[in-house]
């Protein structure tokens, strides 16, 4: 199955069995997500060491991504499992009540920043939205709320700011610990949740570095005041995710889905990767196939030109992780078929400040008049396959390098299919023939077939500077 557009799956207790692992990365996931939310850090080893395995038995490049929990506010437990809150009544959150000791009428939230947050009139919202509150009054340590929509309400649920606004810092102590574990596993892309601005991305990248790691960025955009910040955010990082969860709560549904077209069109303009997430295939968590919305819902954001569609409860605890993989999967492609022509070439009248940006686009260029049946791109860091992918065409492009860390990098790349690649010598028409021999024993490439190839003089990341017509013979 030809497949432009990426899979991300969590990682969780559904996909711990090794022959689940296994079917996963067969059925087509290219990006395990690590969610720093829940588990402990043997657990997170564990998995990422039976993932390495595993992609290398089948020899998949697999990406794994750590999910940072991020300063996501939470409310605390109740004396009971749960509590039953009516449209109308008083619900008081406490910032000095006890951590267990929640009932009916309040609950505990220890993080007192909220006190100065919120201002009466103020809607906070819990559960993904599920409880809304209006906030009535606020003391030196209580916020009184009438219940607007009420429902069951259980211990450690989510609490946001209808339009934003929360001053939580980007980084926690937790993050900083996490960002070590990633290091150590060796993560190849790093989510920071919450984000509000391109410092949070600055600090964390820092933080990367210093644990000695070489993640990529991922920049979850999830709060309201990200919006404003938007190019800034994606000029900072290496990828974004559209999380519609908390970003849905806090800007509303209906805005939700233009902000969604919106944030998968500039990453593309801006050269960055992007992933579309949250509730994407939801109710296959307790059934074997998807709604017709959830279709519609997947089969959009590939048109709109998402490098990658996310699975969180899917495959961490859903009862059906493989077969919501394989469905998701074939959505994928059978939009894919539906986009008939390429888009326009985008940035061909910019000026090119590097030399394997004029070389990527001119091989786009030429691609698409030539009816070209495939790109190579031989690539060390893998930038000309990620330029070439921004302009979304149906020719395929193979991203050949002998670099491990560059493969797992593309995993996550739209229409890009990474190859281990390692040319005997380094100069001349060796690697180009090499390349082309390669393709073929695979079976990608048949003769009389015309490829596009692009090189550089192998000299470090960026040396691109080279394209090459060749006929396969």
């Amino acid at each position: 199955m030809n497949r432009k557009t990426k899979i991300v799956a969590t990682l969780g207790p559904a996909s711990d069995p090794p022959e689940v692992l296994a079917e996963l990365l067969r059925a087509g996931v290219n990006v395990v997500r690590i969610n720093f939310s829940h588990g402990s850090a043997d657990d997170h080893r564990a998995r990422v060491a039976r993932v390495r395995e595993t992609a290398a038995e089948l020899g998949l490049p697999v990406a794994v991504l750590a999910d940072l929990q991020g300063p996501k506010i939470r409310i605390e437990s109740f004396v009971d499992e749960a509590v039953e809150l009516a449209d109308g009544q008083t619900f008081t959150l406490d910032t000095g009540l006890a951590a267990d000791a929640g009932t009916r009428e309040q609950v505990a939230i220890h993080y007192e920043p909220l006190l100065a947050d919120v201002k009466p009139g103020s809607e906070l919202l819990i559960n993904d939205g599920a409880i809304a509150l209006t906030v009535d009054a606020v003391d030196e340590r209580r916020i009184v709320c009438t219940v607007n929509v009420g429902g069951r309400l259980s211990g450690r649920k989510g609490v946001n700011l209808r339009g934003g606004g929360l001053s939580a810092s980007g980084l926690t102590d937790k993050d900083a610990d996490d960002i070590r574990l990633a290091a150590e596993m060796e993560a190849d892309y790093l989510a920071v949740s919450f984000v509000r601005d391109a410092s949070d991305l600055h600090q964390a990248r820092r933080m990367v570095e210093a644990a000695g790691g070489s993640a990529k960025l991922c920049a979850k955009i999830e709060r309201a005041e990200a919006i404003t910040a938007l190019d800034e955010i994606i000029g900072a990082s290496d990828a974004v995710m559209v999380a519609r969860g908390d970003l849905g709560v806090e800007i509303g549904d209906p805005e939700l889905p233009g902000v969604q077209k919106r944030i998968i069109a500039r990453a593309r303009e801006m050269n960055r990767l992007v992933i579309t997430a949250t509730q994407m295939m939801e109710s296959m968590i307790e059934n074997p196939v998807p709604t017709r919305a959830e279709v519609l819902d997947v089969a959009n954001a590939t048109l709109d030109g998402t490098d990658a569609v996310m699975l969180s409860a899917e495959t961490a605890v859903g009862r059906y992780p493989v077969a919501t993989v394989a469905a998701m999967g074939r959505i994928c492609v059978g939009a894919e078929r539906e986009a008939t022509a390429d888009r326009p070439a985008s940035g061909l009248a910019a000026h090119f400040k590097r030399t394997d940006e004029a070389i990527a686009m001119a091989t786009m260029y030429t691609a698409r008049h030539m009816h070209a049946d495939a790109i190579i791109a031989l690539t060390e860091s893998g930038a000309t396959a990620l330029l070439m992918s921004r302009q979304d065409t149906h020719i395929p492009i193979y991203a050949l390098t002998q670099y491990p860390r560059t493969e797992r990098y593309l995993a996550l790349c739209r229409n890009v299919q990474p190859v281990a690649f390692t040319p005997s010598e380094l100069n001349g028409t060796v690697p180009v023939d090499e390349a082309v021999a390669c393709l073929r024993e695979r079976g990608e490439l048949a003769s009389g077939e015309r490829v596009l190839l692009t090189k550089g003089d192998f000299t470090g990341p960026g040396g691109t500077n080279a394209m090459k017509i060749v006929i396969v013979d």
